[in-house]
């Protein structure tokens, strides 16, 4: 029993490596594209891995302002977050509604991150992340119209259904078009990527350096890839979901076209972006009315 709990600690911590270089490596693909459409030669696709081991390595400098012990907890907290939505999701396929609770969970770390800092960047970026829950809270309306048309919220249950019915993105495409403007606000240079506008230098991460910054950029990389993996699971199911070469070149494609909207597009000011993520939302909500209302 005890080599079992041993072999199961390697194969979650393998998983969760595997879910970072591939999350790294499509946060540099997208870094790469960006910087190629706008006459840009860009780094090197690797180099998202390769600052999150460089700051793995370096020393870690706390902060004057810096509000002790929670300067740490939070950076910790992060990559708890996202390995337990990549386990829960992605692993054991469970219910959207628990993952949706650690997304907001993560906007409540991404609030404390900047405040602890004591940084005015950071404190900036911190109440942009709670604002702009505002506008990805009324997201629960895509959980609401999901279940009325599967009948479950668990993601296996959820797959299973376009094996029979076929892709929910042809049923619903306004909750899928919602939760693909959400997918997108977390892309650098996004348009409603207000949490970490250059304006406000690196948002509620500006002070963090060293391994806390490593441990919130691995944390990022598995965002992205379960965000990613998510998205195609949820509304495209079985027929990327079921090969592991599919699933890739399927996140490969959906990173290639947040990255064209974000080259193309300018970034919003905070209430526009919430507004309009609000307004999509809005959408998502009058389909699940309309489906209520018609039984």
């Amino acid at each position: 029993m005890e080599l079992y709990n041993i072999k199961y600690v390697i194969d979650a911590l393998a998983y969760s490596l595997y879910a970072f270089l591939v999350g790294g490596l499509l946060l540099g693909l997208h870094r790469k594209i960006v910087a190629r459409i706008q006459g840009r030669p860009g780094p090197p696709i690797i180099q998202y891995i390769l600052h999150t081991f460089k700051f793995y390595f370096k020393e870690i400098t706390f902060p004057i302002t810096a509000g002790n012990p929670l300067y740490i907890f939070v950076a910790l907290m992060s990559i708890t977050v996202w390995i337990s939505t990549l386990y829960l999701g992605v692993v054991f396929n469970s219910s959207l509604l628990i993952l949706m609770g650690l997304y907001i969970l993560q906007k409540i770390v991404e609030h404390g991150c900047g405040l602890s800092s004591g940084s005015p960047y950071g404190k900036l970026g911190g109440v942009r992340s709670v604002f702009s829950a505002a506008a990805e809270v009324p997201l629960f309306a895509v959980i609401g119209t999901i279940y009325l048309l599967t009948k479950s919220l668990i993601i296996g249950d959820i797959i299973r259904y376009q094996e029979v019915h076929g892709p929910i993105i042809f049923q619903l495409p306004f909750a899928a078009f919602a939760f693909f403007v959400l997918l997108l606000s977390k892309a650098p240079n996004s348009p409603f990527a207000i949490v970490k506008d250059k304006s406000i230098v690196s948002g509620y991460i500006t002070e963090h350096f060293g391994i806390l910054e490593s441990l919130i950029m691995i944390a990022d990389g598995i965002a992205w890839f379960v965000l990613l993996w998510i998205f195609i699971g949820v509304f495209i199911g079985p027929l990327l979901i079921s090969n592991p070469l599919l699933t890739l070149l399927g996140m490969v494609a959906l990173t290639f076209i947040v990255s064209l909207i974000c080259a193309l597009t300018p970034l919003l000011t905070p209430n526009h972006s919430v507004m309009i993520q609000i307004l999509i939302s809005a959408l998502a909500i009058v389909d699940l009315l309309r489906r209520a209302i018609m039984g």
